[in-house]
């Protein structure tokens, strides 16, 4: 059938894609629909012809899906960052799951084992977020920063975000803080009765589970605390029970940003070997590991198959904790990792497309994939965090 742009069809929605688009077809071929939620039945008019796929914009709800709910933020839609807030949260988790999964069957080439599903606190669970600096302020009485709105164009001021914990919230309902003069865009963590924000407090201690930690505003640090720490319960979990871990031999802790992993897994083992590119991280992972036997890489991936990987003998690591940044692995320490014969390898990943093609290097290289666990450390997006444990 001839698609044009303006045409108006009557579609039945299947899915919802990583982009948060509902996914219908006409006559086989794939037509993305902002704002859909999965199996209603709409109205919508072709905004984009392509040749493999269209798009489409949402005219009317003929049958709305039982998953369809009212969206909690008055900015819904207008801000960049929920898009998931009009489906409820189980469905949100299927979602994610399917996500997941398909991943691996299109990208890795491979049916993953069953993906346990780790739930958070739907609402009030973010610890950090990033806001945009408005330097010349449209009104006497504005807040001098806001959000990017979905276009990624506008800033947007809001005083209430439903994601966002307490501390963050009272922040946005004029608590007095000094942006920073070098800066268009900035962060802003809160934790219990702890709020950073770069320009002002930047650096200070927070309790995971039962150690204190020192972060610092202008450090990636993860934005689910909660999540967070049950994340770090499972591998200590993996370290305790896996039978292939030898307690005799070091850990490496790659990606280790400010060093949180390595400070609750350490003491399983000898000593530990950190790498981080990032140098103010790594200042910061020194003094958090301070008493714990430690070396830190501060170089780039690039440059820890030569560094670090291949000066140490093979066999000389028992289990390795990777948390790459979305791009995942570099192609030759994915390589380098997978010749390298650490036993068991815990892989971190916040990108669903990057974790199964690093899997697939990883298996091809001799490794099982033993457990994918999904944890949900961002609702009401299709963000996906995961953690992918591989056996040697």
């Amino acid at each position: 059938m001839f698609m044009a742009v303006g045409d108006i069809y009557k579609l039945q929605l299947e899915s919802i894609t990583s982009s948060a688009d509902a996914l219908a077809r006409i006559d086989g071929k794939p037509v993305f629909i902002e704002g859909g939620a999965p199996f209603e039945t709409i109205h919508c008019r072709i905004t984009e012809e392509h040749k493999t796929w269209n798009r489409a914009e949402l005219l009317e709800i003929i049958e709305p899906s039982p998953a369809r709910i009212e969206p909690k933020c008055a900015f819904y839609g207008k801000c960049g960052g929920c898009n998931l807030q009009h489906i409820d949260y189980q469905t949100q988790l299927d979602i994610k799951k399917k996500i997941l999964k398909d991943s691996f069957l299109r990208i890795g080439g491979f049916d993953p084992p069953q993906i346990e599903v780790i739930p958070s606190t739907p609402w009030e669970y973010r610890n950090r977020m990033q806001f945009h600096c408005l330097r010349q302020k449209a009104k006497a009485d504005e807040i001098g920063f806001g959000l990017k709105e979905k276009t990624g164009v506008n800033i947007i001021t809001i005083t209430e975000c439903p994601v966002a914990v307490r501390g963050i919230n009272k922040f946005l309902k004029g608590k007095n803080i000094t942006l920073p003069p070098d800066k268009d865009r900035f962060t802003v963590f809160s934790k219990d009765d702890l709020l950073m924000s770069e320009g002002d407090i930047q650096r200070a201690k927070i309790t995971l589970l039962d150690k204190e930690i020192i972060v610092e505003s202008g450090v990636f640090f993860q934005s689910n605390c909660t999540m967070l720490e049950k994340l770090i319960l499972e591998l200590q979990k993996i370290t305790d029970t896996h039978n292939k871990i030898d307690k005799a031999l070091p850990m490496a802790d790659l990606y280790c940003g400010v060093g949180t992993f390595a400070m609750f897994l350490a003491e399983k083992f000898p000593y530990v070997i950190l790498a981080e590119e990032n140098k103010t991280a790594v200042s910061i992972a020194h003094e958090n590991l301070k008493g714990i036997k430690h070396e830190i890489f501060a170089l780039r991936d690039t440059d820890w198959q030569k560094n670090l990987l291949n000066k140490k003998e093979k066999g000389s690591f028992s289990f390795a904790v990777l948390d790459p940044p979305r791009s995942g692995l570099n192609f030759k320490l994915a390589l380098s990792l997978a010749q390298n014969d650490i036993p068991v390898l815990a892989y971190v990943s916040c990108d669903p497309i990057s974790l199964a093609r690093d899997s697939k290097v990883l298996i091809n290289g001799g490794y099982n994939l033993e457990k994918l666990t999904l944890f949900d450390f961002y609702p009401q997006t299709t963000h996906i965090e995961s953690l992918a444990v591989f056996k040697r």
